[in-house]
């Protein structure tokens, strides 16, 4: 299986947009995060395995569940998968929950688009929200890729506070706070860490 790089992403999409107009499907309107959003838009140089959808977009309702993927974007993910040898779920749902589970605010309006042809639009998030959707998958899922994406991401105090703040909403539990608290400790902003 091959890793996918800036321009196997771009390849991959590309592909993936011609099978879609081939099939004669319905546009798919797409919102990636993840190590392909950062590949996207040049803010790490690392691969990734896999393709992250987080939901879809509608012009009448704003973001909307992904699941479950259409047929027709399921066969051409299997084509592409095929063609560049991908991993089979390179493309996948897998971060839809996070839709349920709430958005920094304003996640929506920053939000950036890119067309590949006229049956593919894929949508980036602003690296605001990278930074707070990054400092979650480092508390959540502990040290390692996450925390060296959010150390690319360069965030400053402000901009990590504000995402630690929003990250302790994601979790009810008690010691979900001091969690967070340990990463900002970890990734050597402990000063943040006695302001959440």
């Amino acid at each position: 299986m091959n890793p996918i790089t800036p321009q196997t992403l771009d390849d991959a999409l590309d592909a993936l947009a011609a099978f879609l107009e081939d099939a004669k499907a319905a546009p798919e309107h797409l919102v990636l995060i993840g190590g392909a959003a950062l590949l996207a838009l040049g803010l790490v140089s690392r691969t990734t395995r896999d393709v992250d959808i987080m939901a879809g977009v509608d012009a009448r309702s704003g973001l909307v569940d992904p699941r479950p993927l259409s047929e027709a974007l399921k066969c051409a993910a299997e084509k592409v998968a095929r063609e560049l040898d991908l991993d089979p779920q390179w493309l996948n749902t897998g971060p839809a929950d996070q839709l349920q589970a709430g958005l920094p605010e304003g996640f929506l309006s920053r939000l950036t688009r890119r067309d590949y042809g006229s049956h593919l639009m894929i949508y980036l998030p602003d690296r605001y929200d990278l930074i707070h959707l990054k400092l979650f998958a480092a508390v959540d899922q502990g040290t390692g890729r996450h925390t060296r994406d959010l150390a690319a991401l360069k965030p400053n105090d402000e901009e990590l506070l504000a995402a630690a703040r929003w990250v302790i909403t994601q979790d009810a539990g008690e010691v979900f706070p001091e969690l967070v608290r340990q990463t900002l400790k970890e990734t050597g902003h402990e000063s943040l860490a006695g302001r959440i």
